[in-house]
């Protein structure tokens, strides 16, 4: 039994969502600070072992016409970084176009303050990504 990592990355956090082993929901996991990277990398590495995963999936922040941007490259990059210290990890990219603005509407249905930790956003958008995923691959 294995569980699914989703990840929002973003240029100043992390938002990281663990799926359950039946690989059927996503649930937050925690928000993480993108810097320094090296500690990044590692919390990243840490929550895997200690939670069976197998596959990580990270949003690309595709521009809208479908092109990749300089946000995309950047997840990409990281992405590159992690596969090096994770190599026995599938990695898979989900597009995750206006994933945070979702995240943002839900987050205030919900009633939660999120325009004051944004955080929240990164945690809600990995589920998003993630629960992308798992619904896809059902």
């Amino acid at each position: 039994m294995y569980k699914v990592m989703g990840l929002d990355v973003g240029t100043k956090r992390i938002g990281i969502a663990l799926s359950d082993f039946l690989l059927l929901t996503a649930q937050p996991c925690e928000t993480i600070s993108r810097e320094p990277e090296i500690t990044a990398t590692g919390k990243i590495v840490e929550l895997c072992t200690e939670n069976s995963v197998r596959k990580i999936v990270i949003g690309l922040p595709k521009n809208m016409n479908g092109s990749i941007g300089p946000q995309a490259k950047d997840c990409i990059e990281f992405s590159n970084m992690l596969k090096k210290k994770l190599p026995d990890i599938e990695f898979i990219f989900e597009d995750e176009r206006l994933s945070s603005r979702q995240a943002e509407n839900i987050l205030a249905q919900q009633g939660k303050k999120y325009t004051k930790n944004k955080g929240l956003v990164d945690l809600k958008s990995a589920c998003i990504i993630l629960q992308q995923y798992l619904d896809r691959t059902k």
